[in-house]
């Protein structure tokens, strides 16, 4: 009687853990499909994100931030694409070689550096020989760095980038400001004041434009200190167009050009010589903009 009695005990037992064993199921599939249909719901009421700004006050001004979708990138149509990466296929796309010559160069006194005392280790693969105690330049180099820089500035002309004109030659001033805006570019020949590149955010607000090409058709403050502009330009990595006697550094010019930047007839062409680089540049993008625009296929009038 007693075995009979412990076995009923042991099946109720058993009976009431399994009902448990299927309450604790029941849940749990409870659960998984309130999770399954939120997620179908969350799906199928999912929108396209839209950039939100949300703005908020400090200290008196109004700040907005906008949301970290960015819209997509402008699309470059072929012609715009192709207008702009043709001047690439060439070498002298701009014919610049045929602005100048090794004689011209020579009758502006390009050749003439400075006495050899005053020259700078770093200029000596460009020094031909020294005469009377004055060294002279090799005018062969000077003619090939020189095609490579106005080469340069062509492209950045054609491409509508910003070129700013550099000097601290007192002399030369208004010959270098003249050169900037008769090719509409600009210019800075005062004193050089400290984080105008690499403050520029802060001096002049948020958003401001730096320049695409820095020309320094003097790199000197003085006989002996370079020009501040020259360590800016290079921290900001803005290339970078200088024409450098013997008495410079040229390790941190983009295009060093070895030349003579005291003698007024060797600063005259310089300053014609990029001048007219720009002003080729930018008449033959209107001259493809026009072309493209002759060239374009007509839709047909309804």
């Amino acid at each position: 009687m007693g075995i009979v009695v412990c076995y009923l005990k042991s099946l109720s037992a058993f009976h009431e853990l399994q009902a448990r064993m299927r309450s604790r199921l029941t849940f749990r599939g409870t659960l998984a499909s309130m999770a399954t249909r939120a997620l179908m719901k969350g799906l199928l009421g999912l929108r396209p994100s839209r950039a939100v700004t949300v703005g908020y006050s400090v200290g008196g001004h109004h700040y907005s931030t906008a949301a970290s979708v960015k819209p997509p990138p402008p699309q470059i149509d072929d012609s715009t694409d192709k207008i702009i990466n043709l001047p690439l296929g060439k070498p002298d796309f701009f014919r610049v070689s045929e602005l100048f010559s090794l004689k011209e160069l020579f009758d502006a006194r390009v050749h003439l550096g400075h006495k050899k005392g005053c020259r700078h280790r770093l200029m000596e693969p460009y020094i031909y020989g020294c005469r009377l105690d004055q060294d002279i330049l090799d005018l062969d180099q000077t003619v090939e760095h020189l095609q490579l820089a106005l080469n340069f500035t062509a492209h950045i002309a054609y491409r509508g980038g910003i070129i700013l004109f550099i000097s601290r030659n007192r002399q030369f001033c208004h010959l270098v400001e003249n050169t900037a805006k008769d090719c509409g570019e600009y210019a800075h020949t005062r004193y050089w004041q400290g984080g105008l590149l690499t403050n520029a955010n802060i001096q002049y607000g948020p958003g401001v434009r730096l320049p695409d090409l820095i020309i320094f058709l003097s790199t000197l403050n003085s006989v002996f200190q370079q020009h501040v502009g020259i360590r800016d330009a290079a921290k900001m990595n803005i290339p970078t167009v200088g024409v450098v006697d013997t008495n410079c550094n040229p390790s941190l010019l983009t295009y060093p050009v070895p030349g003579n930047d005291d003698t007024p007839v060797a600063m005259e062409l310089y300053c014609r010589l990029f001048k007219m680089t720009i002003k080729r540049a930018k008449d033959k993008r209107k001259q493809m903009e026009l072309l493209h625009g002759l060239s374009a296929p007509s839709t047909p009038s309804s």
